[in-house]
């Protein structure tokens, strides 16, 4: 199970930190992917951490902006996310893929899913 936390209003140029904790299962054996869905569009990736050799990989969209990052101790990922738009607002989910090696965690590979949590970002 995996459960998303740390969404919430915030204004533009700000910054939240987003965190995807981990139970029944440990997180470092998994690519962990962060997605976001705009309100009438479709989900799209935004940042994927390859646990297998902590490769990162970032959506042009949001590089230099956000980081991912691990705590192997708390089996927790973040998303830090620094300088943020109104283009930002978006539920965001994050996600585990068995295979930990993956550079991108394509959507379809993807084996389970938080509930999201809300980013408002709204002056």
């Amino acid at each position: 199970r995996l459960v998303e936390s740390g969404g919430g209003v915030v204004q533009p140029g700000g910054s939240l930190r987003l965190s995807c904790a981990a139970s029944g299962f440990t997180l470092d054996y998994y690519a962990i992917g962060w997605f976001r869905q705009a309100p009438g569009k479709e989900r799209e990736g935004v940042s994927c951490l390859s646990n297998g050799d902590g490769n990162t990989y970032y959506a042009d969209s949001v590089k230099g902006r956000f980081t991912i990052s691990r705590d192997i101790a708390s089996n927790t990922v973040y998303l830090q996310m620094n300088s943020l738009k109104p283009e930002d607002t978006a539920i965001y989910y994050c996600a585990a893929d068995d295979n930990r090696w993956s550079r991108t965690c394509p959507e379809v590979s993807m084996d389970a899913w938080g509930q999201g949590t809300l980013v408002t970002v709204s002056s």
